[in-house]
């Protein structure tokens, strides 16, 4: 089958963070497919000639059933990045942007029969967005969630706000954040890895973890729950950055 590629108008940016903002984008006419939370689209960026160098996937942070025409997406301003430094620097409420999608595996099962650890950092933390609120839109039966958020400062906290609300208003639910370089945070200092060791050190059958962020974390996050652990491979579901 052909790819269908849609074409979207950005209407609202926001910033997040110091360095990630939000991009909500609307697609006129038919409106945007619908999607599975915990997917992502593909972007055709105007960075390059080669569609490698064109094409950049992030995961949708919003519901499928937030607003049946929107995408929200959630941009870090990476340091070496072309397509970031294109949605910063050219990007407008008002601009057009060319996507395909939605593709990706990383989503819940239709059937919630384990507890949930989705462990994070930075931007990774989109995918879940997307899970915890498609979960609150269904009633979906679930059972524990526990949301491990790690990233620099106080002020790099995505989404801070909706995650503590949800820790009085959803069942089951759990929020723990890590700052690697605040010293004077009451919380944990430092990784997540220290938080899922310590909370999951004894080995159970009825957990699935789900993991989102920069190679080396998802590396470090595998090895440590596979060999430290002793978690059974299929107990570990992964996404990278996109």
């Amino acid at each position: 089958m052909p790819t269908t590629w849609y074409d979207s108008v950005v209407t609202k940016i926001e910033d997040a963070s110091p360095n990630v903002k939000r991009f909500w984008l609307e697609t006129p006419g038919a409106g945007r497919p619908d999607f599975k939370a915990g997917q992502f689209v593909t972007m055709d960026l105007p960075i390059g000639e080669k569609r490698l160098q064109r094409w950049r996937s992030y995961s949708i942070a919003n519901a499928p059933a937030d607003d049946p025409n929107l995408l929200e997406l959630c941009i870090v301003k990476a340091p070496d990045g072309l397509g970031s430094k294109y949605f910063f620097e050219a990007v407008q409420p008002g601009s057009t942007l060319r996507w395909k999608g939605p593709d990706g595996t990383f989503c819940l099962p239709e059937t919630i029969d384990k507890d949930l650890v989705l462990i994070c950092t930075g931007t990774g933390v989109a995918p879940f967005r997307s899970m915890l609120r498609d979960l609150e839109h269904s009633g979906r039966p679930h059972r524990n969630i526990h949301l491990i958020f790690g990233t620099r400062t106080e002020a790099d906290i995505l989404y801070r706000e909706e995650f503590e609300t949800l820790t009085r208003t959803m069942p089951g639910f759990r929020y723990d954040v890590a700052l690697s370089r605040q010293p004077d945070w009451p919380g944990y200092q430092g990784y997540v890895h220290q938080i899922y060791l310590k909370e999951y050190a004894e080995k159970r059958p009825d957990i699935q973890f789900y993991i989102c962020g920069w190679g080396n974390m998802i590396d470090e996050a595998v090895a440590n729950l596979l060999v430290k652990l002793g978690y059974d491979r299929t107990q570990i579901l992964y996404e990278l950055y996109g």
